[in-house]
């Protein structure tokens, strides 16, 4: 067994794959010597670092909560949001076993639990919805969830921008490709790669304590996807390119996560006109910029410089989807301006529907 984990380890991580032609791992064992520049080990990208963000996350987390507690909840409290949690029905292990084993119950097992339980039908549907309801956030929660991250992606791309004004590639991306793979990874490029990684592996792990969203799986592949793209480029050293990506994805989240806190808090106007501006950063950086711009470079300028290998198709083939990908949440970003425009004002979609703030109280009181 241990042989044959051994020599499947051995091909996984053949430089044939993951390096160019001529490179080897003991490449970047030993001091080299770049355009006069002495370049150590310690200089370049090493799997290992890709340990670092596991524990940070935690450290994430931690933070995460201190913020949505000590800043946010305050915030929301003073800005008129109410700090109830929803009332559980009456406890009735039958009803709780149907409910925990089906997504939706017909309306025929809703007429057996009726019979079984001696309720009536009406009865069962009210402790069914009451029972959802009391695990939905409510509105302080998603207000308190969505200023931790707006205050992240506002400083990671605070961050980002001053990470990178001063490298070459960011003002000529032909540097991602010059003397590639001997790419000296600097002490903030290093620190932007893992703070990123970090929160994504956050959200990972916090998905599972947190309430469950209607979309919990699709965020977990896409948070799970972001992880895997960001430690792929750097084990094969797109370091370079993969900052980028990072920059150019950083720049339109903070503003949706900033037209949600205005939503949440019922300041229509200021929301629609934000999140306006979020749509036109979406649609100018993700189908405009990434594909001109990092796309175009990765596909043709690439092959001026580099030898190609199997990690390069790869790695294009993962940024590739991610276009596609792109263009498919611009269709659904288009639907909901255009929903916007014709009721008056957007909606947080990744929420499971749920009643007014009004309305919480006047159902738990008609469940009492």
């Amino acid at each position: 067994m241990a042989k044959v984990i051994n020599e499947v380890s051995q091909w996984f991580w053949s430089p044939e794959i993951w390096l160019p032609p001529n490179v080897t791992w003991d490449s970047f064992r030993e001091t080299i010597v770049v355009k006069n520049n002495v370049l150590e080990p310690t200089d370049f990208a090493n799997f290992s670092d890709l340990w670092y963000p596991v524990p940070l996350a935690i450290l994430v987390i931690i933070v995460r909560s201190w913020v949505e507690k000590k800043i946010f909840k305050p915030i929301g409290i003073w800005l008129g949001l109410k700090d109830h949690r929803r009332l559980y029905p009456t406890p009735n292990q039958q009803l709780e076993l149907a409910y925990t084993s089906f997504n939706k119950l017909s309306k025929n097992q809703k007429e057996e639990l009726a019979s079984s339980t001696q309720m009536t039908y009406i009865q069962v549907e009210r402790w069914l919805r009451q029972r959802h309801q009391a695990e939905l956030p409510n509105t302080l929660q998603k207000f308190c969830e969505t200023g931790w991250r707006w205050i992240f992606y506002t400083g990671i791309l605070i961050y980002g921008f001053i990470c990178l004004w001063n490298k070459p590639w960011f003002w000529n991306i032909r540097h991602c490709w010059y003397d590639y793979p001997y790419h000296q990874v600097d002490r903030d490029v290093w620190i932007y790669y893992m703070v990123e990684m970090a929160f994504y592996w956050s959200l990972s792990i916090s998905q599972f304590f947190d309430v469950k969203r209607k979309d919990f799986w699709e965020m977990f592949i896409h948070h799970n996807t972001t992880i895997a793209l960001m430690m792929f480029s750097w084990t094969a050293h797109f370091t370079r390119i993969g900052t980028l990506v990072l920059i150019v994805h950083d720049c339109s989240d903070h503003l949706l996560e900033l037209a949600k806190l205005c939503r949440y808090v019922k300041y229509r106007k200021l929301c629609d006109a934000i999140f306006a501006l979020f749509s036109i950063i979406w649609i100018v950086t993700r189908c405009g910029i990434y594909p001109s711009w990092i796309l175009y470079s990765t596909l043709h300028d690439a092959a001026g410089f580099i030898q190609m290998f199997p990690a390069y198709y790869i790695f294009n083939t993962l940024l590739g989807t991610l276009q596609v990908l792109h263009l498919v949440w611009t269709y659904f970003l288009i639907k909901a301006v255009h929903k916007a425009l014709v009721k008056g004002g957007i909606d947080d979609n990744r929420s499971d529907s749920e009643p007014s703030e009004d309305s919480d109280h006047e159902n738990d009181k008609k469940s009492q």
